[in-house]
């Protein structure tokens, strides 16, 4: 007796390959439709969060034309992108005023600020909490890699060489003159920024403060000449020109770099932190 063949399986697989064309069908039919608003009108993508860039403010004039050129560059990056500008204190547009004109609409603040202290995480947050405007707060633009860029970029204006040699190697050093805080996280944010320096230099590079830290940039200087290393260069991380910069960079025993203002670099570093922000943004939403 002839032993009768198992029952095949291929009707069930072509069922299965039915249903899953029919699935892949209807996935893509309503990613079309919902395109389409109910008049049959094609629906238009929604606007992006508009950016504020959120500077400290100063009475040095140079500092506001400063950072309105770093807001123009950022707007030359990203065209289309709604771009505004308001002052923690002392110049105008103050931040709650930019918030204020913004109304119900999204924003993300990115603080034109190279660590964590009290501005990021008091100052900020809270006028942004007393706005109509739906906000989101950016991490500040330090430490980065393209902060680093910059703060390179500008020690090269400064005279600092190119390419280094042997004495340069053993005598040359940087001292990362910054604002100073009395947070202990705007200090290590500080250290960090100066590792990434020292990296990319190949020398010696100390962080210093024009306040509330230690050290002073002046006596950062003198301990590292004390080390044999007399060609120090003094490389501005601040924002803007202004008193603290000015100060810092009369202690130079040798070059002292520019601030960092409006290079092509920091406005790249200013949009990495709002589109990181709004990628975070859209992943809670989705996950809610």
């Amino acid at each position: 007796m002839t032993a009768s063949n198992p029952p095949s399986d291929e009707p069930t697989l072509h069922l299965d390959s039915a249903a899953h064309l029919m699935n892949s069908i209807s996935s893509r039919l309503a990613d079309r439709l919902g395109l389409v608003s109910p008049s049959g009108r094609r629906r238009l993508a929604p606007a992006p969060p508009a950016l504020v860039l959120v500077a400290h403010g100063s009475r040095d004039p140079r500092a506001l034309r400063t950072v309105r050129a770093l807001r123009d560059r950022v707007r030359e990056q990203r065209p289309g992108l709604p771009v505004h500008l308001g002052h923690i204190e002392l110049n105008e547009p103050l931040l709650p005023d930019t918030l204020a004109a913004l109304g119900a609409s999204p924003a993300i603040l990115v603080p034109l600020l190279l660590g964590r202290g009290y501005h990021v995480k008091r100052d900020i947050p809270e006028m942004a909490a007393a706005s109509p405007a739906r906000t989101r707060v950016a991490a500040p633009l330090g430490p980065h890699p393209l902060l680093v860029d910059t703060l390179h970029a500008r020690l090269l204006e400064a005279g600092w060489p190119p390419a280094q040699d042997a004495a340069t190697r053993r005598t040359g050093a940087v001292v990362l003159a910054a604002a100073g805080s009395r947070d202990p996280d705007s200090a290590t944010d500080t250290r960090r920024t100066a590792r990434l320096l020292a990296d990319r230099l190949g020398v010696p590079v100390i962080p210093a403060y024009a306040s509330a830290a230690t050290p002073t940039v002046d006596t950062a200087v003198r301990a590292l000449a004390a080390r044999g290393r007399h060609r120090v260069a003094i490389a501005s991380c601040f924002t803007a020109p202004g008193r603290f910069a000015t100060q810092c960079a009369r202690q130079a025993l040798w070059i002292a770099s520019e601030p960092l203002g409006a290079h092509e670099a920091m406005a790249r570093l200013v949009l990495h932190r709002y589109d990181r922000t709004q990628a975070l943004t859209e992943a809670d939403l989705a996950s809610a």
